[in-house]
């Protein structure tokens, strides 16, 4: 069975983390896995919290990104980091605010991982997890230019599951994982906004 690192970035999300991050931390997935959360250096109680959960569950590993001067591709770089502590070979890219609803979503994402997938896009839909498998990266680079753009307030918070589109969840190959976060934090103008968007609209058509 396929062993998952779930990687995620929080930046003063000490709330969400204490109401949601259980949900990743009790999954009944037999093969084991493991939860890897990159603090971008939180001003709350999000140190806290994550120190606290660690002495429960000891499959939870925490790093941080120090604190630089405001760079446009922050997120990228502290997912980044989480690549390089991951020690298994499927990556799941998450967000706090995106979490499993029960605690078989792990199961259930290994289930439908296709002999020849290289990349999953899954979302919730009703409370139904509906998964997309893809065999190259090219295939789903539209999804994720324009789900994973420069925005000017960032990705923080809860606005974030809206803000993605069509998918909660990114599961990739790690040895894909570096080439799949180029694709994230581009600067994309109005132009090629519009012409992201037509081409996600007409593959999701036909």
């Amino acid at each position: 069975m396929n062993r998952f690192s779930v990687i995620m970035t929080v930046f003063d999300n000490g709330k969400d983390l204490e109401e949601n991050l259980p949900a990743y931390l009790t999954q009944a997935y037999e093969p084991g896995y493991e939860v890897i959360v990159v603090d971008e250096s939180s001003t709350d109680h999000t140190d806290d919290v994550l120190k606290l959960m660690k002495q429960q569950y000891p499959h939870l590993y925490t790093t941080f990104l120090p604190k630089p001067d405001i760079h446009l591709v922050r997120k990228r770089l502290a997912l980044t980091i989480g690549v390089k502590a991951a020690k298994n070979e499927w990556i799941i890219f998450s967000d706090i605010n995106a979490f499993p609803e029960d605690n078989a979503w792990l199961q259930t994402i290994a289930d439908n991982l296709g002999n020849a997938s290289g990349i999953m896009l899954a979302r919730y839909r009703k409370g139904e997890l509906i998964m997309h498998n893809f065999e190259r990266l090219e295939e789903v680079s539209n999804y994720v230019i324009k789900g994973e753009r420069q925005r000017a307030d960032g990705h923080r918070g809860s606005r974030l599951r809206k803000l993605r589109g069509k998918y909660d969840f990114i599961v990739v190959r790690a040895d894909e994982a570096h080439e799949l976060l180029k694709l994230f934090e581009q600067h994309v103008g109005f132009a090629r906004l519009l012409g992201l968007r037509l081409s996600i609209f007409f593959r999701n058509l036909f």
